[in-house]
Formats: structure tokens, C-alpha cells, sequence
């Protein structure tokens, strides 16, 4: 990798990549065909929050956080009301979603992910399909054989590590393996990083318009840190009730996170700009009549946090489940998930299947007829999305795994039907936890008691994934 002292444009300027990436979004366009037959494969657009709760959406419930945009995808498409990310942090999500595996098949339930050579990933499969590929934002599955351009993708800009994308304002970040430096940016405050994902992904949708497009976009937002322009803030200042702090002076470090003078205003700003932005990715697509074309999918990577000053009791972030981050209870885990696909998704529909983020490479392979090399884990949601819910397969059984340095706990979790079975394996493992989801989604009431012989058959299909 090589490093650069670039000089990025200020985002809202309409030539912000046009002299330093046009010329990567034009190349071997030729090679990705349309589908045999004429009919064009579908392009599809997954967008994916950091640290968004299942409650945070006001379709989902959220009475204090303007997101118009996502309602509005929500409300003309379907909405997955029973959808898992594939763990409760970051990167052994993500790990779940790029391989369709669930985090029993990985060499880490932790954050330390590095993706070995030849995986089989959404990037691998939808490129062989003749697809052009992107992943924009936050990467964290490796530097090494785990590179994006090493997995199967085209082109790649943002953060390869976790750690720098906990900051909005970073001194650099990575095109194609080229270091771009955002000189004194973070004292100067000039590129919100995120700004920066959504003109590179609106730059790829143009630059990709004449053949099908994979494009992942792993948002920032609204990881801690919790801070973000004062044009998304501002209308947050005075109705939030947010004890007035003084202004923020401390010089950016990597030891801690910059600390907001209206925390509540910060977090509500944060998602509101990315709902924004949702909003500019449609509106591209419509301009460029790609909308009937595009699938969108919208997600979380896991539960909300505290962290950084975020006040996600006020918010009921987790949408009344019980739990957040890094807990295998339902508000760690189940996340906000939103299909929009014109003409092909019925508008205002609602699925409660249970699915988890191993769904969606397959679902995604089965959209452009792609052949999958390696087994998976997930089921194809294609059936699910076109309305076909007779046709759609259910899940033998759903799984989770969590520990993680400085965790005094390990804990495992798995959902069959409407049995949720959570263990903790180093404190408690002889009393495992059993929760009726149907009558029970926030998991008050453990009757493992009542029904041992569910809580044997859980824990018995859960245990030859245990290390």
C-alpha cells in the first residue's frame, strides 16, 4: 500500500471524485453483461448502519428522530420485522454477512476478523456474475488476506481497521490500497467522513449505470464517536432536553473519543444525516431510471450503545427489546432491516420470518443467478421479497456465539421458530435461558423450566458449534 497527501475536495462541491476516482469507476465495465435473454439483473444496494438500534428508525417505533427517507423505503417496500445481524459487535457481523456463515464457522467470535484466501464472499459471487462491485465505509474483516480487493470487490473506500472508524474526522483513509491523507482534518473538522462515503457511492452508481452493480455500503453512523455537523445537530438543540455542556476544545486522539456539548442532539443528528443520505441513493437511481432495476436493502450490524455519551435509554434505541450491544438478548441482536425494490417488492408490506445477515448472499446469488461454490448458511429471502412466502424456507435453527477481550462472559445464543435459547458458558452454563419469542419478544420471562425438553433440543443442536 502506498500513502498519498491528497487534497480532498470539500464534499458538498459536485467534482469531488472526479479527479482522483472517475477514471476507477470507468474501468472493465465492458466485461459485467447483462443477464441471457436480454433482462437485466438486478442491482442491488445494501446499506448497512453502525451501532443502530432496532428502535431508532421511525418506522420501527422512534417518536424523537426525524428519518423520512428511511420511512419512506419502508412504507413503499418491506420491512423485516424479525431480522438478526450475525452477531453483537462489529466485525464478526460483518464476517456473517460477506460469507453467509454464521459465527460458529469462523476462526473468531471477536472482533479480530481476517478473512483467509479464497473465501467465498457477496463480493466473489456477484463479481463471477458479471457484476461490478464496491464496498464504501467501514471494511474491518482484514489488511492482510483479507483486503476487499482480495474478496471480491472491484473497488474500495474507507476504513480497513475498526479502530480509525470510531472517528468521524480521520487524518486518512484508503482508496484501492492507497493511503488518501485528509491533512489536519481532524482539528480542522473539513471532511465528515461520511459525507465522503456517500459522494464515492453516488460516484460508483453513476460510473456503473450501463451494466449490473453490487455495491456495500457499511456506514460509520452513529458509532461513537458521537459527533456530526452543526447543520444535522441544530434542529435537535432545543427539543431533546439535552443538559448544556460547554464547548468541546480537547485536541483529537485516538485515546478518546471527542465529547458533544448536546449529546441527544449529536446521536439524532447523526442518524438523521444518514437517512438523508438513503435519501440522495434513491433519488439517483430514480434519475437514472435505475430504480426499477435496484434492490435496497437497509440494516444494522447489531444493537445500540451507550457509548461515547449516547443516550439510547431516552431514545428506546433498542424499540422496548431487552438488551443492546454485546448482549445475545433480542436488542443486541435484532435489527432494523428495510427491502425497497419497485415494482418487485409489494409497497407496505411486513415479513416476521426469522432470517439473520447469513441470508443474504444467498438471496443475492439466487436474484442474479449465481452458482455458489461453497456451502452456506443462510436460506435465499427471494421468496420472501417477491411476495412468495408459501415458497420461502425456514431456518432449522439460528445461532450465535459472543466473547470478546475484557467480557467476563461467553455467551451463545439460538432461535428455532419461536424458542430463543440464551447460555451463559463460563458462569452459568447448567442454566441456560428459554424464551416463547411469540409471546415474549422482550425476553422477561425464561420458562426453560417449563419446557425442558425445548431448552435440550436448543442446546443440543447448539453445542457442535461451541469451541
Amino acid at each position: 500500500m502506498t500513502a498519498s497527501q491528497s487534497p480532498l475536495p470539500h464534499p458538498s462541491r459536485r467534482h469531488f471524485l472526479r479527479g482522483l476516482g472517475a477514471a476507477a469507476f470507468g474501468l472493465a465495465l465492458a466485461p459485467h453483461a447483462r443477464a441471457q435473454g436480454g433482462g437485466r439483473k438486478p442491482n442491488i444496494v445494501f446499506i448497512l448502519a453502525d451501532d443502530l438500534g432496532y428502535g431508532d428508525l421511525g418506522c420501527f417505533g422512534q417518536k424523537h428522530i426525524q428519518t423520512p427517507e428511511l420511512d419512506r423505503l419502508c412504507a413503499e417496500g418491506l420491512k423485516l420485522t424479525s431480522h438478526y445481524a450475525g452477531s453483537t459487535v462489529c466485525a464478526p457481523s460483518r464476517y456473517t454477512l460477506l460469507t453467509g456463515r454464521h459465527i460458529g464457522r469462523s476462526h473468531t467470535i471477536g472482533q479480530a476478523q481476517e478473512l483467509p484466501p479464497a473465501t467465498q464472499t457477496l463480493g466473489t459471487v456477484l463479481q463471477a456474475a458479471g457484476y461490478r462491485t464496491a464496498c464504501i465505509g467501514k471494511w474491518g474483516l482484514g489488511d492482510k488476506t483479507g483486503l476487499p480487493d482480495k474478496q471480491g470487490f472491484d473497488h474500495f473506500f474507507g476504513f480497513l481497521d475498526q479502530t480509525r472508524a470510531h472517528w468521524h474526522y480521520p487524518d486518512h483513509v484508503w482508496r484501492n490500497g492507497e493511503q488518501i491523507v485528509l491533512k489536519d482534518n481532524p482539528k480542522t473538522h473539513e471532511h465528515y467522513v461520511h459525507d465522503l462515503f456517500t459522494q464515492e457511492a453516488l460516484e460508483f452508481i453513476r460510473g456503473s449505470k450501463d451494466a449490473p452493480f453490487f455495491l456495500y455500503l457499511p456506514y460509520t453512523l452513529p458509532h461513537a464517536e458521537v459527533l456530526v455537523p452543526e447543520d444535522s445537530q441544530e434542529p435537535y438543540t432545543k427539543t431533546l432536553g439535552d443538559p448544556e455542556r460547554p464547548p468541546v476544545t480537547e485536541p483529537y486522539e485516538l485515546k478518546g473519543y471527542n465529547k458533544p456539548r448536546y449529546p441527544r442532539a449529536a446521536r439524532a443528528g447523526m442518524i438523521s444525516r444518514m437517512d438523508r443520505d438513503v435519501g440522495r441513493i434513491r433519488a439517483l437511481l430514480e434519475e437514472l431510471r435505475l430504480d426499477k432495476d435496484t434492490l435496497i436493502v437497509f440494516s444494522s450490524d447489531n444493537g445500540p450503545t451507550g457509548a461515547g455519551g449516547q443516550d439510547i435509554r431516552f431514545f428506546n434505541s433498542n424499540g422496548g427489546l431487552r438488551g443492546e450491544k454485546r448482549s445475545l438478548y433480542e436488542g443486541g441482536i435484532r435489527v432494523p432491516t428495510v427491502a425497497w425494490w419497485p415494482g418487485a417488492i409489494r409497497a407496505g408490506t411486513a415479513s416476521d420470518l426469522p432470517s439473520i445477515f447469513c441470508d443474504w448472499l444467498p438471496t443475492f446469488a439466487d436474484l442474479a443467478g449465481a452458482p455458489l461454490a461453497q456451502p452456506v448458511d443462510g436460506v435465499s429471502l427471494a421468496p420472501t421479497l417477491r411476495g412468495r412466502a408459501a415458497e420461502q424456507r425456514d431456518h432449522d435453527v439460528l445461532f450465535w456465539d459472543y466473547n470478546e477481550g475484557g467480557v467476563t462472559s461467553r455467551f451463545s445464543a439460538a432461535r428455532k421458530g419461536k424458542w430463543k435459547l440464551v447460555v451463559d458458558r463460563r458462569n452459568d452454563p447448567v442454566r441456560p435461558e428459554l424464551y416463547d419469542l411469540s409471546a415474549d419478544p422482550a425476553e422477561m420471562n425464561d420458562v426453560a423450566a417449563a419446557h425442558p425438553d425445548v431448552a435440550n433440543e436448543l442446546l443440543a443442536l447448539m453445542k457442535p458449534w461451541w469451541r
